[in-house]
């Protein structure tokens, strides 16, 4: 199957693509500013089927949902230039039946609850597989998926957002622990330790 996707592996310079070629019932939109996650996640869902645009602003999500229209969105609540909350009421006036999941690392139940007023049909946190992904793009009448064979564990899924705002921080530990409130020296225990499994 023909599909697009915008990545930042363009050639610079080059105007991104931003229409989906294929099967527009599968047309998925994916807007995260988290340029591994989001490279990831595109290619995971375009394996699952989808035909994926990928892009990385709350601008360039607007522009794709009012001249596209698509089917499908995953959409990043707290972008470099504004929030995805926006993307998805554009979503939502463009195609009423779009159906949209919001993601976040910084998950709570009033930005859930925002997320689905706007118009999202499910909220998960980062970091979130594209099979969870996917089941909440495809749940039928069902107020949420249903739970994965295999979820990541309370320590992975800990390690993970830990692992997240180190990168986020430029990898400086003692802003890391300033913002998650921990101890420097506990702080670098953990991010010395191997993953944790699951």
């Amino acid at each position: 199957m023909d599909s697009a996707m915008v990545t930042d592996e363009s050639p610079a310079g080059e105007t991104p693509n931003l229409t989906f070629n294929g099967d527009v019932t599968r047309s998925l939109l994916i807007v995260d500013d988290d340029a591994p996650f989001r490279i990831r996640l595109a290619r995971a869902m375009e394996k699952r089927g989808f035909n994926v645009v990928a892009v990385d602003s709350v601008a360039l999500g607007v522009e794709v949902a009012q001249e596209s229209a698509p089917a499908f969105a995953v959409v990043d609540l707290r972008l470099a230039d504004g929030s995805g909350l926006d993307v998805v009421k554009c979503l939502r006036d463009a195609r009423p039946d779009a159906r949209i999941v919001m993601l976040t690392g910084y998950g709570n139940i009033a930005t859930a609850v925002a997320a689905v007023k706007a118009g999202a049909v499910d909220y998960l946190p980062k970091p979130a597989d594209a099979d969870a992904v996917e089941s909440a793009l495809l749940a039928d009448g069902r107020p949420l998926p249903e739970p994965p064979d295999n979820p990541m564990s309370a320590d992975r899924v800990r390690w993970e957002h830990i692992q997240r705002v180190f990168e986020q921080c430029d990898r400086n530990v003692s802003e890391t622990a300033r913002r998650l409130k921990m101890h420097r020296r506990t702080l670098q225990r953990i991010l010395n330790k191997h993953a944790p499994r699951g």
